[in-house]
């Protein structure tokens, strides 16, 4: 299979996942599941990144709407970092750094190979308003050019009932440390 290619039966699958969770997500959907499923049909790409959000263990949600851009926005809401993207670097400028004990890649690299973003700061602490995200692992966050300049990166969790943002260096990786996605669909 091509990449950016899923299955009939892996798309029927995942639309039958998605269905559930926005049907699920605090009692009355404010969506309906019809209109989503008909603007994803329209993006074959999209359902190729949500299908690679799942299957990484994102467990993907419909979060929101953006009614300016007509676009429904998709995000990661596993409760923790989602296991098949941990122990990763900040992006490729780090990995390549590392001189030995190399990550298996970055973030940044998976997320664009993805077709999806990290969160930013913002949607970070927008995430942690729909539940407890992360009180045992941590994820990368998108980190503005200066700090990256400095040979930085940003990273949030929860804990104590609160949502933090750190530093790390860019070319730190641990295993409980992964990312988190959002599309736009």
């Amino acid at each position: 299979m091509k990449k950016n290619e899923i299955s009939k039966e892996q798309i029927t699958e995942l639309f039958a996942t998605l269905n559930r969770r926005v049907e699920n997500s605090n009692g009355q959907p404010k969506y309906k599941w019809e209109d989503i499923q008909r603007k994803l049909e329209m993006n074959p790409d999209k359902i190729w990144s949500l299908y690679k959000m799942e299957e990484t263990g994102g467990e993907p949600n419909l979060i929101g709407y953006d009614s300016y851009a007509k676009e429904y926005i998709f995000c990661d809401c596993s409760v923790e970092s989602p296991k098949g993207r941990r122990s990763l670097c900040y992006d490729d400028a780090a990995l390549n750094t590392r001189k030995e004990h190399k990550p298996k890649g970055s973030a940044l690299a998976m997320a664009n190979e993805m077709g999806i973003e990290l969160l930013d700061e913002e949607k970070y602490f927008e995430l942690q308003e729909l539940g407890n995200f992360d009180m045992k692992t941590s994820s990368w966050l998108l980190t503005d050019s200066e700090v990256r300049k400095r040979g930085g990166a940003l990273f949030g969790d929860s804990r104590y009932n609160r949502t933090f943002i750190y530093h790390n260096g860019a070319e730190s990786y641990y295993a409980a440390r992964g990312f988190r996605g959002v599309l736009r669909v």
